[in-house]
Formats: structure tokens, sequence, C-alpha cells
């Protein structure tokens, strides 16, 4: 992991272009040379980036010079998309830190347990979801992925169930391609799907609303049997 901190710029250009003035900010350089461009302040994700796959390549002219009251940079970095045309080109003017760091290898996320709980107990209690409802598995698997539950209603078709601890637009993209690659197998269709979260942002209510599906309000401590409040169906 390479973290640089810098007086730089940056232009984004290929499907969009996009742009950065002169601004100090830090550079998360990872070893699959993805580059990430943070400020000090805002939200937490990047100004700016390029993921993998993707190839960085230092250009960095001659008479290069440290100097940020020249129009001299420091150092260029040119980040390629190998698939695309999508380039991000950083203009560093002057560079504070440039430190490199060997992070090992990731274990990965460890969940805290409540995503896999609410789909556990979702599966124990599955008339939650529909009067008549039959589990027909956990971790259904598909060629993009398992579909975390999914199920039977009680008209005999099946539903695939998505749960999100705090459920937004990126979640119910993901049902939605579930659904849209299980709707393809005749023997599957009519596929419905069922958005569930203890939480679920009204902009991602709306998205599911027009994608045909359900928005389902899990209560974690209902589910355990804590408490008594109900859940609602949007």
């Amino acid at each position: 992991m390479r973290i640089i901190v810098a007086d730089c710029s940056a232009e984004y250009s290929g499907r969009l272009n996009a742009s950065l003035p002169l601004s100090k900010r830090v550079l998360l350089i990872k070893a699959d040379s993805s580059l990430l461009i943070f400020s000090e302040l805002g939200s937490y994700k990047p100004l700016n980036w390029m993921t993998a796959p993707c190839t960085l390549k230092d250009i960095t002219p001659d008479g290069a010079d440290d100097d940020a009251d020249t129009p001299v940079p420091e150092k260029v970095l040119r980040v390629s998309a190998d698939k695309g045309s999508d380039i991000l080109e950083v203009t560093l003017q002057h560079i504070y830190s440039d430190e490199t760091y060997d992070l090992g290898e990731d274990p990965g996320l460890i969940k805290d347990g409540v995503e896999d709980h609410l789909q556990r107990y979702l599966a124990e209690q599955i008339e939650r979801i529909g009067k008549g409802t039959k589990l027909v598995r956990r971790e259904y698997p598909t060629a993009i992925g398992p579909v975390d539950i999914m199920a039977i209603n009680a008209e005999g078709e099946h539903v695939a169930v998505e749960i999100k601890r705090h459920g937004g637009i990126d979640g119910v993209e993901q049902l939605t391609r579930y659904c849209e690659l299980l709707n393809r197998d005749p023997l599957l269709a009519p596929v419905h799907g069922i958005f569930a979260a203890q939480t679920i942002t009204p902009q991602a209510q709306v998205l599911a609303k027009d994608r045909g599906f359900t928005c389902l309000i899990l209560d974690y401590d209902d589910m355990k049997g804590t408490e008594d409040d109900s859940l609602r169906l949007f």
C-alpha cells in the first residue's frame, strides 16, 4: 500500500470527464495499481478513483521540481483502465509524504453477525414474508452469486429475498440482477423479489417499487424473540 500526501490536481477522461483543481489531498495506491484520491472533509468515498484491472505509469516530465509555486510538477501519475479507454491522470505539484507499507495478506471482512443472523432468522420464520410461504434454501446459488433466500409463496411462485442490514440502492440493483437471471429459467419463472433490511432508504424504496419488488423491514430484536413489534410490508 502506497500513501502519498501532496498538493495535486487530477483529470479523468473516458466514459465521463471530471477534474479536480489543485489542492492538498491523499492518494492511496494499492498493489493492484488501483488509485484513489481523498480529501480531508466530505464523504468517506474518494473524490476520484481508478480501480483494477488497470495499469499505473509514472510519466513525470524531465525537469520536474518540488516547488509548488512553479508550473512544473514534481510528479505525474497516469492510471489507465485495462478494459476500456478510461484514464486518470494525477499531477503532483508538491509531495509532503510518500510512504509504502506491506500490509500482508488480508483475511477479509468478518461481519458482526447481524446480517447473517437476519438471514438465518428469516429462513426459520419464512412465513414472515407471506402466509403459506415455504423455504427452498438459504444462499441459493446462481452464476453471479448466491441469493440470500429462495422461497416459494402460497401461489407456488418463487421468491428471491435479498437481505441487508441497511438497505440502499446498491442492494436493490443486486436483487434486480438476481431476478433478471433467475427469470430466464423457465423452471423458476416467475421469480418475485423481496428487498429486506433493518432500514431502507427512501430512494431504495422508490427504486424497489419501480422494479416490482416488495420492501420488508426486519426488526432484529423481534426476530430474536425479544420484542413483539411486527414487521412492516411496503
